[in-house]
């Protein structure tokens, strides 16, 4: 096992392990015990008491943050026709069609953070399944990247939309902003993705839907969040 540096060791001693904090407090000591000379991006961590191998208990979909995650996120759209300059008007940073498709095809091209296509580009889009399915790329319905609005979707990607869904563990992780936001816009962009959250819950689902809730930066401990209040 690999020793912990002295920093680490020193971080890890402020996080009581067996507390599980209230969210104000949460936030104020993630901020004291990151340590790294970037602005590290901080992130919930929440693990759900659904069974996603069951259509019926998946939790996916999409939320607009109030203050965004503090990152600018690339985003190309798959589209033909008027599409094209709807996309190219609200900011997209690629669009094509066939070209795009081939350029990740043959060029392993992933230069973008999100895909949003039109509902008939979907059949072409289908083809890369196996690499874009993996990197959590590929256009999806409920999180509004299938759509012929093009234009909304990208405004509200750019604006700080995020995707959640289960990883194969039942835990969804979603980005809520950078250790230099203000504690308050922590706190609001948190809420809402809760709420979101807890709306989200399968009606399938019985018994705790929170099991458990983490507060994490990029290279900080992780803290764990009193379920309370969720």
């Amino acid at each position: 096992m690999a020793k912990k540096s002295k920093k680490m060791t020193e971080m890890l001693s402020k996080v009581d392990r067996t507390k599980a904090y209230e969210l104000d407090e949460a936030i104020k000591l993630i901020k004291e015990v990151a340590s790294a000379k970037f602005d590290e991006t901080v992130e919930i961590h929440a693990r759900l008491g659904v069974d996603g191998r069951h259509a019926d208990q998946q939790v996916r979909g999409a939320v607009v943050l109030p203050h965004g995650t503090g990152k600018t996120k690339k985003v190309l759209v798959i589209a033909k026709g008027d599409k094209v300059q709807e996309a190219t008007d609200a900011g997209a940073d690629y669009v094509g069609a066939e070209d795009m498709i081939e350029k990740i095809q043959k060029e392993n091209w992933f230069d973008f953070d999100v895909i949003v296509a039109t509902p008939d580009m979907m059949g072409l889009l289908g083809r890369l399944g196996k690499l874009l399915g993996p990197k959590g790329l590929m256009p999806n319905p409920k999180s509004g990247t299938v759509t012929f609005d093009v234009g909304r979707a990208i405004e509200e990607i750019k604006a700080g939309k995020v995707e959640y869904r289960l990883d194969k563990n039942n835990i969804v992780h979603v980005s809520v902003g950078k250790i230099s936001f203000e504690d308050h816009q922590l706190k609001e962009n948190i809420k809402v993705l809760m709420d979101t959250l807890t709306k989200a819950k399968p009606s399938s689902s019985k018994g705790t839907y929170y099991r458990n809730l983490t507060l994490s930066s990029t290279m900080g401990p992780g803290i764990k969040l009193s379920t309370i209040k969720f």
